[in-house]
C-alpha cells in the first residue's frame, strides 16, 4: 500500500472525516488511491510520501498558491520574520502596512481588521455588519464557509445551499434558534433578491455575496444589489476570498464597478500562508470596536509579510495577465478534445478558476476514471484548474497533451457501456457525506 494510503487510513481513525478540509479528502478525488499527503512541493510539482512526483494541475493548496509553491520571494520574507520573532507580547508593525496597502488598492475602503483564515474572516464581517445594522438576517448568495450564520441556512431546508458549491452540508450542531436568519438567493437573479428585501424589509442586518464565481454578472444585478442594501440600511459585504486576486490587483468588485462596505479576503493573498483580511467603509468597520472581536494568533507576523511580500509580486510580475492567459488555454484544450473524441462535457468558470463536468451517464464514474488515468500519468488532476504562476505554458501543453490523451481513451470506455469495470477503486463524492 502507497504511504499516503497507509497514513491516511491511520488519519480516519483519529481525526474525524479524515482531514481538517472537506476539499482535501482523498475521497473527493480517487477513493482509495490518490496519495493523500505530500512530502516536498516546488513550483506546481508535488512529491508525495514515496517520491512520486506529479504536477498539479488541479486546484494548487485549493486556491491559496496563485505564485506556486515554495516560492523563493514570499519564503525568503517569511524566513526572514521567523528570525527576528514570530510572536511577542507587542505586535508585529507588518500589519499596520499591509493595512495601509489594502486601503490603498482599494479607494472606497478606510479600515482593515484581519484574520488567519477566510472562514474566520467572513465570520468577523458578518459580525461587524450586524453590530452596524443591528439586525440578525443575512441575505446571502455563494459558498461562505462553515460558521453558523453560513449553515443556519439549512435549519430551514436542508437543501438551501446545495446551489451554492457544495451539496449535503449538514446543519448539525448550529443552534435551531438561528433558524431563519440566513436567506441565500441565486446570482444574477434580482427578481428572488429583491422579492427577499421586500419580504424581510427592516429585519436585513446585512447582503453578502461573491463578487464573482463561474461567470460574469449583469450589470443590473450588481446595480440592484447596492442600491437595495443601501435603502435597507444593511452592509454589503463582498467575499473575495477566491476570486480576489486573481482578475486584478486586488477584489474582483474593483474591475466589475462594484463598491461593498465590506471586502473579505483569504486563499491567495498570502500564497499559502494563514491569512484572512476584513476591509470596509469607516462608518461600517467602526462597528467592530462595539463587538468583542479579538484572538490571540490574528497578531502572529508570518501572515501580514507572506501577504505583503506576495501582493507585491503579484503587481510586479502582473501575475493576474498570466492565469487568465493559461487558465484560456486550458478551457480551449478541455473543449476540443471532447469534441474530437466525441464526449460530452460542459466548461465553465472564470479563466483561473477553469472547471468542467461531464454530461455522460454516471457523471462521477468518469470523473473518477479522468482522475486515475491521470494520476497514472504523472498529474494530480480533476475536473477543475485553478491557473498559478507556476504553471508555465510548456507544461499547460504538456497537461493538454495527456488530457486528450485520456479522453479518448474515455471514449473508446464510453463505447463498452462499462465504465465502472475500468475503476481501480470506490466511486468519488460529490459533496460533503460522513466517512464510515
Amino acid at each position: 500500500m502507497p504511504k499516503g494510503q497507509e497514513l491516511y487510513n491511520k488519519a480516519k481513525k483519529i481525526i474525524p472525516g479524515g482531514t481538517q478540509l472537506l476539499s482535501k479528502r482523498p475521497e473527493m478525488f480517487l477513493p482509495e488511491n490518490w496519495p493523500a499527503y505530500y512530502q516536498k512541493a516546488k513550483g506546481c510539482v508535488i512529491w508525495d510520501l514515496d517520491l512520486h512526483r506529479y504536477l498539479d494541475m488541479s486546484y494548487m493548496g485549493i486556491g491559496t498558491n496563485l505564485i506556486g509553491y515554495a516560492d523563493p520571494d514570499v519564503d525568503r520574507a517569511v524566513k526572514y520574520a521567523i528570525a527576528r520573532g514570530n510572536s511577542t507580547t507587542l505586535n508585529a508593525p507588518e500589519e499596520v502596512e499591509l493595512a495601509e496597502l489594502l486601503i490603498k488598492l482599494h479607494p472606497w475602503a478606510h479600515s482593515a481588521r484581519f484574520t488567519r483564515s477566510g472562514g474566520e474572516a467572513m465570520a468577523v464581517a458578518v459580525r461587524i455588519a450586524r453590530a452596524k445594522s443591528g439586525r440578525d438576517k443575512i441575505l446571502f448568495c455563494g459558498y461562505h464557509g462553515w460558521s453558523d450564520w453560513y449553515l443556519a441556512a439549512n435549519l430551514a431546508d436542508h437543501e438551501a445551499l446545495d446551489g451554492h458549491l457544495l451539496p449535503g452540508l449538514k446543519p448539525k450542531g448550529v443552534p435551531r434558534g438561528l433558524r431563519g436568519t440566513a436567506l441565500p438567493f441565486g446570482y444574477n437573479d434580482s427578481t428572488a433578491f429583491l422579492a427577499l428585501c421586500k419580504k424581510h424589509r427592516g429585519e436585513i442586518g446585512a447582503v453578502v455575496m461573491e463578487s464573482i464565481r463561474n461567470f460574469s454578472p449583469k450589470k443590473d444585478f450588481l446595480q440592484a444589489v447596492r442600491r437595495e442594501a443601501t435603502r435597507l440600511g444593511a452592509p454589503l459585504v463582498v467575499d473575495e476570498i477566491t476570486a480576489g486576486w486573481r482578475l486584478n490587483l486586488g477584489g474582483a468588485h474593483l474591475i466589475l464597478g462594484l463598491k461593498p462596505d465590506l471586502a473579505v479576503f483569504g486563499k491567495g493573498m498570502s500564497n499559502g500562508y494563514p491569512m484572512g483580511a476584513v476591509i470596509g467603509r469607516r462608518a461600517v468597520m467602526e462597528a467592530a470596536q462595539e463587538s468583542f472581536i479579538s484572538s490571540t494568533y490574528w497578531t502572529e507576523r508570518i501572515g501580514p509579510v507572506a501577504a505583503l511580500a506576495t501582493i507585491n509580486k503579484l503587481r510586479r510580475r502582473q501575475v493576474w495577465r498570466h492565469l487568465d492567459k493559461v487558465g484560456r488555454m486550458v478551457q480551449q484544450g478541455w473543449r476540443k478534445s471532447a469534441e474530437r473524441h466525441g464526449l460530452s462535457i460542459e466548461v465553465g468558470g472564470i479563466y483561473p478558476l477553469s472547471h468542467f463536468q461531464f454530461n455522460e451517464k454516471e457523471p462521477l464514474v468518469y470523473k473518477t476514471l479522468f482522475t486515475q488515468m491521470m494520476l497514472e500519468k504523472g498529474f494530480l488532476a480533476t475536473t477543475a484548474f485553478y491557473a498559478s504562476y507556476a504553471h508555465r505554458i510548456d507544461l499547460v501543453k504538456k497537461y493538454l497533451l495527456v488530457t486528450d490523451e485520456v479522453f479518448g481513451r474515455l471514449a473508446e470506455i464510453k463505447k463498452t457501456g462499462r465504465p465502472r469495470h475500468h475503476l481501480k477503486g470506490p466511486v468519488c463524492q460529490s459533496g460533503f457525506a460522513r466517512l464510515t
